[in-house]
């Protein structure tokens, strides 16, 4: 490792040439030592170890009464002159040469390994390290201030006195102090706006002293290393005051933060209104579902081909329950009915009575008690705009309530035709509401706002024509249809009653292919009989066939399904006025209407 020491031969001390104790280098000697090889006359004596001299920080041994070496103590040498651009300051004048004393020779062959012997320094052990040495000022070496004045321990040492000068030089007893005095230190004097020099201290050196101990001293370690972990020490402090610091803001930031969003520490509690008593005004929607729930009820269908889920509504105490004939026709004959009350109570039902013609069954369950049946109202008083409220299982989510307003009335509509003879086709004089009706709706009430029956949930218009991305029917646009409760509950009442229910016909085939305006009476029945019925409710009102229906009732008529329907709005033996046209002639008559079995 470079101590900033020659790079050259390091001189052995039992090659090194020995010199009397007391004489100094000479000016030839410092300019040799600058180039690091030169001995006491200037030129580099070459020993079994090699060339070697004397560098500016050696000293020559002192030789001892018995022939051992003592090292001498190394001498500062002036720094460069243009260090920090400042001169050098003087170096007292050298003293006299001496005269030349014979130098002794080692006792022993230099060990070519340079292993030192396991005790005190002695001609065997290597030099000890030396350091590039700083100038001397002309009052001597400064100490540190761990040293000044102490003897290595940091106990005070005795100031050493000098001898009186003689003819102007300063002669000293001795040169070299003992390794325990320390000579006094007298500052040195610097120019002005210059900053002082912190010359190094030169003391003995203990190559197996324990690190970081004052030089053959022992104790804790002093001197000019100190200052160093002291620096590292006050910049980790102060990293970690930084540290703490920033810490400390950023917790004062968020819990200012926190207290500015909440206003304060505390638990955070929003305002919130207490608890009412739950009453709501009866014509209110939510006044309206609390007061039909009750009454409503889901259907679950299982037959040995199909299943289905629809609605239903209780009619009577006696377990009577209305809903679509579409919803139970999944069962057959022998399928399964479960009805499943709004409270969650189950029950199973069976089949009393059902047409397709109207699109209306009745079930029955037995055994439950307190069956709450919902009131009807009277379709006939309805206007369009009026508030509804439908209650359902759309898609089987049981007791939905939905709301909306009627939008229209006596919508004509035909469902069904699944079967393809006509035999499931369903006509109806339909009321018209804008509230939600979806998959599982069917048979579900369409209450008023008193909570009164005024229409059964039956069909819906689709967008896709009924095709839904599941491949079913899909939901509702907002154009729902149910049948008017006038008719479901003349209907509802012949089931109960027969088991069937009566349809009101006038006798006549009409002509389904008729693309004009009107109902177009067919010329020939299936069979080839008259498309007139003989002794029929029109035969006796001189229907023929040919003519052409365009109003019943006042209303205008386009079509044979409209027709239809608006027969079916009627009951049996209701007496009828029509206008027809013959041959280019609008004629005007009147029927009363007969019965048939429905299927």
């Amino acid at each position: 490792m470079d101590d900033g020491k020659p790079s050259g031969p390091r001189t052995k001390w039992w090659s090194r040439p020995s010199t009397d104790r007391d004489r100094p280098a000479g000016p030839e000697e410092d300019g040799a030592a600058a180039t690091g090889v030169a001995d006491a006359s200037g030129t580099a004596p070459a020993g079994p170890g090699g060339t070697a001299g004397t560098t500016a920080g050696e000293r020559l041994p002192h030789t001892t009464p018995d022939g051992d070496y003592t090292p001498a103590p190394p001498v500062a040498a002036p720094p460069p002159a243009a260090d920090l651009g400042t001169p050098a300051p003087a170096e007292p004048a050298p003293p006299a040469a001496e005269p030349h004393v014979h130098r002794t020779q080692p006792l022993h062959a230099p060990d070519e390994y340079s292993t030192p012997p396991y005790g005190g320094p002695g001609p065997w052990a290597p030099a000890p390290p030396v350091q590039r040495p700083m100038a001397t000022p002309a009052h001597g070496t400064p100490v540190p201030p761990p040293y000044a004045g102490t003897d290595g321990h940091g106990t005070a040492a005795p100031p050493v006195a000098a001898a009186p000068a003689q003819g102007g030089q300063e002669h000293h007893t001795d040169p070299w102090p003992p390794p325990h005095t320390v000579a006094q230190q007298h500052p040195v004097p610097q120019p002005p706006g210059q900053i002082p020099q912190q010359t190094s201290q030169w003391m003995r050196y203990d190559p197996w002293g324990a690190p970081r101990q004052p030089l053959s001293h022992p104790g804790p370690g002093q001197g000019v290393d100190d200052v160093r972990p002291r620096k590292a020490r006050r910049g980790t402090v102060l990293v970690g005051a930084a540290l703490l610091a920033l810490l400390a803001g950023g917790i004062g930031g968020g819990v200012g933060a926190y207290v500015e969003r909440n206003g304060g520490l505390t638990t955070v509690e929003l305002p919130q209104s207490g608890r009412d008593a739950g009453g709501r005004a009866p014509d209110s929607v939510a006044g309206i579902a609390a007061s039909a729930l009750p009454g409503v009820v889901t259907l679950h269908v299982n037959g040995s081909a199909e299943s289905g889920t629809g609605t239903g509504f209780v009619l009577d105490d006696r377990g009577h329950i209305l809903t679509n004939n579409h919803v139970v026709a999944p069962a057959g004959s022998n399928g399964d009915i479960t009805v499943t009350f709004s409270g969650g109570e189950s029950a199973a039902a069976e089949i009393v009575g059902k047409d397709s013609g109207y699109d209306l069954a009745v079930v029955k369950v037995t055994g439950v008690s307190g069956l709450t049946p919902l009131p009807l109202g009277n379709s006939d008083n309805v206007r369009v705009g009026d508030p509804v409220v439908a209650i359902g299982a759309p898609f089987d989510l049981s007791n939905t309530v939905t709301s909306g307003i009627i939008s229209a009335k006596e919508r004509p509509i035909t469902a069904g035709g699944e079967k393809g003879d006509g035999t499931d086709v369903s006509y109806v004089d339909a009321l018209q509401t804008d509230a939600p009706i979806n998959p599982g709706n069917s048979g579900g009430p369409l209450v008023d706002a008193e909570a009164r029956v005024i229409g059964i949930n039956s069909a819906i218009r689709a967008a896709d024509s009924g095709s839904g991305l599941d491949g079913g029917q899909s939901g509702s646009i907002g154009l729902g249809f149910a049948i008017p409760i006038n008719q479901g509950k003349r209907v509802a009442e012949e089931l109960i009653s027969t088991g069937k229910a009566t349809h009101p016909v006038i006798g006549v085939t009409l002509d389904m292919e008729f693309t004009g305006d009107g109902a177009k009476v067919g010329g020939k029945a299936a069979g080839g009989a008259s498309a007139v019925t003989e002794g029929g409710p029109a035969d006796e009102a001189g229907i023929r066939s040919g003519d052409i229906i365009t109003e019943v009732e006042g209303q205008r008529v386009h079509s044979g399904e409209e027709l239809i329907v608006k027969i079916r709005a009627h009951r049996p033996g209701d007496r009828l006025g029509l206008v027809l046209t013959r041959g280019g002639k609008e004629l005007s008559m009147t029927l009363t209407l007969g019965s048939a079995s429905g299927t």
